[in-house]
């Protein structure tokens, strides 16, 4: 099976309207900028977007925020996007926030197979609304399904041509589980090398959770907030 597709575009040339995207990334760190990019420009609507955050006006999400492509909204943290935050209370913008916990434990649910996971987090909070609980040992817990994603979008450092993938220091973060969830997995890299290149001992992803691969460009790297102590 050949996973190596030639660019962001192809890569994303069948997520359409209505589709349930995973995409990773922590604040501005280590998010599929070029595949972003490419669904800005294929223009696909109406689309549920599950991710820690949405990137900021101008960037990430936040992208996909401003062509009004974003019907619905899964994350754990929105505070540095304006625009965001006008959706959602002029009530164009469906949301749901849940604990960033909860949201790494139901991706890691959904690549394990599980239907669901127990969770003390949001126990006796607006989080559990409407939500099945169970007491186990004395303490009560929160059901939450795993997610249900059609495709899964990364970013990865390096990766092969057999679609394993190494992730660098914090943009670790959220890709190597939403990784493993997607119905269809896609990894945007910024070396890509031949099969058997990498060390086995470095792989963060294996190769069997990924269905395409390319070898983006133009990577900005932004830093969401700097601050630096002034020299003595």
């Amino acid at each position: 099976m050949n996973k190596v597709v030639s660019n962001a575009e192809e890569a994303i040339k069948d997520i359409n309207d209505g589709a349930v995207i995973m995409l990773g990334g922590f604040g501005l760190c280590g998010i599929p900028e070029n595949c972003i990019t490419a669904l800005v420009k294929k223009g696909s609507k109406e689309l549920t977007c599950i991710s820690n955050n949405a990137g900021v006006d101008d960037f990430g999400i936040g992208l996909m925020l401003q062509t009004k492509q974003v019907k619905k909204m899964i994350s754990s943290y929105v505070g540095e996007n304006a625009e965001f935050e006008r959706q959602l209370l002029s009530g164009e913008l469906e949301v749901e926030l849940i604990p960033q916990g909860t949201l790494a434990t139901r991706c890691m649910a959904a690549g394990y197979g599980m239907p669901a996971i127990y969770t003390p987090a949001g126990v006796g909070t607006e989080v559990a609304i409407g939500k099945e609980t169970r007491d186990f040992n004395g303490k009560t817990y929160l059901m939450e399904y795993a997610f249900d994603a059609d495709f899964a979008i990364v970013k990865a450092w390096k990766g092969d041509t057999h679609g394993n993938l190494i992730f660098k220091e914090s943009a670790r973060n959220f890709n190597p589980l939403m990784a493993m969830a997607g119905k269809i997995t896609i990894a945007e890299v910024e070396e890509l090398l031949p099969a058997g290149s990498l060390n086995p001992n470095q792989i963060h992803t294996a190769g069997i959770y990924v269905h395409r691969i390319f070898q983006g460009s133009n990577y900005e790297k932004r830093i969401e907030q700097r601050t630096v102590r002034q020299k003595a």
